[in-house]
């Protein structure tokens, strides 16, 4: 049995004990006593005591069986390549005779060989890698077989555990049985460990880049990293001890921020400017075509904006200075102004849509006091909604910075991967999160500072945003006070 059938039937076996736990419960009240819960409540009561002990149990079987087994696994294989690496071919013709799943006809003979015995395997649904050896086969086979009965025992003992679970809590049920208490205990306390999953999986990622960071500082210094000028890691092959290189981070994190500040001053302006009109100025009928309109764009796939920004945009802007300078072009095909444009295009329905549902829940009231005190629809505007709705605008134009930091796929096609330091915008540069997939892409030396150094860069892009947000968070508490 698998664990999603076993799922399925424990959660059968939920429903059925909610509705027998909500149907008791209305028989037991007469009406001569006060219910102290609703009848709903007994029944979810009952379903939790089905559903939530069996699927732990389910859990924890999956997790311990799976560790058994491949435990059980190991040690055959060692028994076996301590003796030797491989069985006779009588033993595999004896063994793939004796595989009754085979189903091999009666007038064939038995493979005599790895080669015959393998696509047999296949064609039965047990895949074989190419170097297989032979002593791997019954152990493969063996392993089938017990994980099978492991998931027959765990699926029958999750069923038992849910069928007790239903009766006892069906049982449970009475007139003064305080159900609505448990269940919302055991509501808040789901509640509570959704929160602490979340939090506990970013202390993980934090800690999982913070480890092989400081893997990383054991061999390259952090002030040449931090305070370094040149991006030259000088790659090398898993195994040929190729040299170290330089690993400065400047030139990537001045690339970061000066893209990212391009795409900004192109996003922030429309998407603020489209999003007040769609809230202020736009009939109903306009803003229902416009809005879809503008967060349509934000369901095109990033690569899609990467490519054309280099096939249209970066050789059109080429051309474009290449006629304005007369004959060589100023601005490169691939460069800081490129990515910026394409990108800026990409986040105008994030800054739109977040701002316009900002400017929305600004009570209507706000409105009417200002224009009933002589205002123009401006000046309520600028004066009235604008700051009213400050802190969500500063919250969405954060939202669309982290995202402009964290684009990769525009960046490589419309920038290029040049790790570069100017200030000209017609030239190329890159970001951290580009050389970030470079330097975990091919067959490397995971301990290697080359690969090591996408770690310290990450948790570097991590740092960067974590700024921005208490930053952020400063601004907002400092204006909110101000209009408070």
């Amino acid at each position: 049995m698998s664990g999603l059938t076993a799922f399925l039937f424990v959660l059968v076996v939920g429903l059925i004990a909610f509705f027998a736990g909500a149907a008791r419960a209305r028989a037991l009240d007469d009406g001569k006593i006060k219910a102290h819960s609703r009848p709903q409540y007994h029944g979810a009561w009952a379903m939790l005591l089905a559903v939530l002990p069996a699927l732990g149990f389910l859990i924890v079987w999956s997790f311990g069986s799976g560790a058994y087994l491949n435990k059980q696994i190991d040690e055959r294989v060692i028994a076996q390549t301590s003796e030797k690496s491989a069985v006779s071919d009588t033993l595999v013709r004896s063994l793939a005779d004796g595989i009754k799943r085979l189903d091999a006809p009666a007038n064939t003979n038995p493979p005599a060989t790895m080669s015959e015995l393998m696509p047999l395997l296949a064609g039965k649904g047990v895949t074989l890698a190419p170097d297989t050896q032979d002593y791997m086969i019954p152990i493969a086979l063996d392993a089938n077989s017990m994980a099978s009965r492991f998931g027959w025992l765990g699926g029958l003992g999750a069923l038992a555990l849910a069928v007790l679970g239903a009766l006892y809590g069906i049982r449970q049920v009475a007139v003064r049985e305080r159900a609505r208490h448990k269940v919302e205990r055991v509501m808040l306390g789901t509640l509570f460990s959704a929160s602490t999953i979340a939090i506990l999986t970013t202390v993980g990622i934090v800690l999982s880049m913070l480890f092989q960071t400081i893997a990383f500082f054991s061999e390259v210094s952090p002030w040449s990293f931090f305070f370094g000028t040149v991006w030259d890691p000088r790659f090398a092959a898993a195994g040929s001890g190729g040299s170290q290189g330089q690993f400065g981070l400047i030139p990537l994190l001045a690339g970061t921020l000066y893209i990212a500040l391009v795409a900004l001053l192109v996003a922030v302006p429309v998407g603020l400017m489209s999003a007040v009109y769609m809230a202020e100025y736009a009939s109903r009928n306009v803003r229902s075509i416009v809005k879809p309109a503008l967060e349509l764009l934000a369901g095109i796939p990033t690569i899609v904006y990467g490519i054309f920004a280099l096939v249209t945009l970066g050789p059109w802007l080429r051309d474009i200075s290449a006629v304005l300078a007369g004959g060589s072009p100023f601005i490169q095909a691939q460069s800081i102004l490129t990515a910026g444009l394409v990108m800026g295009v990409m986040l105008i329905p994030v800054v739109s849509s977040l701002s316009d549902d900002i400017i929305t829940a600004v009570p209507q009231a706000m409105r009417d006091g200002s224009l009933g005190l002589g205002a123009t629809r401006s000046e309520t505007i600028r004066r009235v909604i604008l700051p009213a709705a400050l802190p969500g605008i500063v919250g969405a134009i954060l939202l669309t910075a982290s995202r402009a930091i964290g684009e990769t796929m525009i960046v490589v096609l419309a920038a290029g991967v040049a790790a570069n330091l100017t200030a000209n915008p017609f030239e190329a540069m890159t970001t951290i999160t580009v050389k970030i997939v470079n330097q975990l892409t091919g067959d490397l030396e995971f301990n290697s500072p080359q690969t090591l150094v996408a770690f310290a860069l990450g948790i570097t892009l991590f740092f960067v945003t974590l700024v921005m947000n208490i930053a952020a968070l400063a601004i907002v508490r400092k204006y909110r006070e101000q209009y408070e």
